[in-house]
């Protein structure tokens, strides 16, 4: 599935040297501040290199060759540089440290000519602009007796820094490589904030980002051992932040709060923007793990801690959480073996602040980013990440709530997932694309909420039922208790024949492709049979009965256990042959039709123990779960046997399209019972699907 949250290049990271690229415009002091750096850091971790000495030491003449050759020469040189620079890097495994050129002003032409080739954008992974204040850099121009710069006036130098950083921004971002403008605000600071930022580029990498998110996670689950139950796995809600428990985006209201402040550059905004994190992700990079980073440069680059705190509380007050959220999560913090996590892309910050202002930080905690000092970002598949590490390190039962395509990972990783539906004018307007496709790729079973519970569903109530997260009803379902054996090689509740000669005899005329009509029928009820007399029984257990024998005696006869309250509920039309089979068998239990899961009402389960769920083919076991859910609306106790001639293996394993799995991974009362498992995915059609083939109608399909 292709989704926007899919990076169209390559992350920094580990996979090549970093080289960080630092720029500014001549008199901005890049080569004093190499100086300084290589004093401070060392030379252990970091090479220092001056752009202009690595192009000398190629050339026999040094600079003064360099500057008589043609263009093409001097690109070609400039290229072996940066080339020679990476070679080094990798070979002595440091962070290698490059000052270089982006562009130059030609007083002769009045123009701006770039120089950066091809060979820097391919090396480079991250760029730190020196954002030097144009008187500045003029009276160091003036000054440098050394290198006898030409005096160019402040007004002619700003734009030049104006036009280099745009420039430079817009070529990293299309490139995929981070980009970060530092300025001297305070004296003295600089140096300290770009050492900050060259540890944090020589560890972090998509893998080193995880780790950090995944120690967070392990660190709020110690805190909640007490309260989850150890000794019992229990359930954890996951829930995204910006509309989902709340309508309002945060890292919106951030930048219009820091554009009302005049605390933006507008030299690196687009024309009529007014929020930089729109403009990221409308880019190439789209929602990459690299967007995330530079979204966090960004935040670093505009507000300093004391500003950053600022604005985040005041935008916390402005943040109104759905209030059936707020009971939600006030209900779960009252249930032991229940716990919440938020997990947010957005500002950690802001929302334990919400959190607080809700009365919710207690034992709620936050997992998110938006400073260097978090640690890590948050992106679609560390979400997903997440929700799998607490369902197979901790055996947890997991409800995820997302509102967007970035949620979509983590809902379909979750035990159980509920898209949040906020008002049609507020609401990601590519969600139902990207929805759809991952529901009709057949492992994916969400429910909607709507709030307010006047908002307008999303796609139908059909394909994403509607579900109250404040009725008695799923509260029972959420508060239910359920988890996962975290013993490795656990046996799940599956029961198959597929190695049995009888399966090979029985599967052989309902795969034989002449046979239809009433032989494919008897075929089927066969099966039934089969799995009702010799599967079922060991799953279930026997129960001794008196009957009379042929030889006018009583004698002790055998049934499979409580006959009288199970019923049989094939599902329509294919399951009803096999059905019918099983029915013959256990003549006993009752038989109801179903052809949706509302056709099932709590009259029909009343008193009963067992309810047979009955399918000649299960692909993805999308219909299944839907019964299930129902049923446990009706009944939150009846025991629960899915029957099948042929189910999809991968329904049944680990993995994203286990959503059988995961069933029965979280409910302790459902089992499955087939002839066959089968590796071999297929979903058929007209004169191939079974129904068809098992009541003569190919031709009208």
């Amino acid at each position: 599935m292709t989704t926007p949250y899919s990076a169209p290049n390559s992350s920094p990271g580990h996979s090549k040297p970093i080289v960080v690229g630092v720029y500014g415009i001549p008199g901005c002091g890049k080569s004093s501040m190499l100086v300084e750096l290589q004093e401070r850091l060392g030379e252990d971790q970091f090479s220092f290199h001056e752009g202009s000495q690595v192009i000398a030491s190629l050339l026999p003449g040094g600079l003064a060759a360099f500057h008589q050759a043609s263009k093409d020469e001097q690109a070609r040189y400039r290229e072996l540089a940066i080339k020679a620079i990476a070679d080094e890097a990798t070979n002595n495994q440091k962070v290698a440290l490059v000052a270089g050129h982006f562009m130059f002003w030609s007083e002769k032409d009045q123009e701006y000519h770039r120089v950066c080739t091809k060979a820097d954008v391919e090396t480079y992974t991250h760029v730190i602009y020196l954002d030097t204040a144009a008187d500045v850099v003029a009276r160091r121009r003036r000054d440098d007796k050394v290198r006898g710069r030409p005096t160019m006036v402040p007004a002619r130098l700003d734009d030049w820094i104006k036009t280099e950083k745009k420039e430079l921004q817009r070529l990293c971002r299309s490139s995929g490589i981070l980009f970060a403008a530092l300025s001297e605000t305070e004296r003295g600071t600089l140096s300290a904030r770009m050492i900050k930022l060259l540890l944090d580029f020589k560890h972090h990498c998509p893998k080193h980002n995880l780790l950090l998110a995944q120690n967070r996670l392990d660190s709020i689950i110690i805190r909640s051992c007490l309260k989850l139950d150890c000794e019992q796995p229990g359930t954890m809600l996951v829930l995204d932040a910006d509309k989902t428990l709340a309508p309002q985006d945060t890292g919106k209201l951030f930048w219009e709060a820091m554009m009302k402040k005049d605390l933006l550059d507008p030299a690196l905004l687009e024309e009529n923007c007014k929020d930089p994190l729109a403009t990221l992700f409308s880019s190439q990079l789209g929602y990459s793990y690299t967007a995330f980073r530079q979204a966090t440069l960004l935040y670093e680059q505009y507000s300093n801690e004391q500003v950053f705190d600022e604005v985040c509380r005041n935008i916390a007050s402005l943040v109104k959480m759905h209030p059936a959220m707020v009971s939600l999560l006030q209900t779960t913090e009252q249930k032991k073996g229940v716990s919440a996590v938020v997990a947010t892309c957005g500002l950690r910050r802001v929302w334990e602040m919400v959190l607080a202002n809700h009365g919710l930080m207690g034992t709620v905690k936050v997992i998110g980013g938006g400073r260097i000092s978090d640690g890590f970002v948050v992106t679609a598949q560390v979400k997903a990440s997440l929700v799998e590490r607490l369902q197979k390190t901790y055996g947890l039962y997991v409800w995820a709530f997302g509102d967007s395509p970035l949620d979509i990972p983590m809902l379909q990783a979750a035990d159980e997932a509920i898209v949040v539906v906020g008002e049609e004018h507020a609401r990601s307007r590519s969600m139902e694309t990207h929805l759809l496709e991952a529901i009709n790729s057949g492992s994916f079973c969400p429910r909607q909420l709507l709030l307010p519970r006047t908002a307008a569903p999303r796609l139908n109530i059909e394909i994403l039922p509607l579900v109250d997260i404040e009725s008695s009803e799923f509260l029972l379902e959420l508060f239910r208790q359920r988890g996962r054996q975290r013993e490795p090689g656990a046996e799940h509740s599956i029961v198959h024949a597929t190695d049995r000669n009888a399966a090979r005899l029985l599967t052989t005329a309902t795969r034989d492709a002449r046979v239809s009509g009433p032989a494919l029928r008897e075929a089927h009820r066969l099966v039934g049979w089969y799995l009702a007399t010799e599967l079922l029984p060991d799953l279930i257990g026997t129960e001794e009965y008196e009957i009379p024998h042929v030889q006018g005696h009583q004698t002790c006869g055998h049934r499979v256990k409580n006959e009288k309250k199970i019923a049989i509920v094939p599902l329509m039309r294919g399951g009803e042959p096999m059905a019918f089979g099983i029915s013959d068998a256990l003549p006993l239990a009752i038989f109801i039709h179903a052809k949706r899961p509302e056709d099932l009402e709590g009259r029909h389960l009343s008193g009963l123990e067992m309810v047979l769920l009955v399918d000649s083919v299960i692909n993805t076991g999308k219909s299944i779960v839907e019964f299930v859910r129902h049923i446990r609306k009706l009944n939150s106790t009846v025991r629960i046997v899915v029957m099948a001639g042929v189910v999809q293996a991968k329904a049944v394993a680990a993995g994203p399209e286990g959503i059988l799995y995961r069933l029965l991974q979280g409910e302790p009362k459902v089992d499955v019972v087939a002839l066959r498992l089968s590796d071999n995915k297929f979903t058929g059609q007209g004169a191939t699907d079974t129904g068809a083939r098992l009541f003569n109608t190919t031709e009208l399909e």
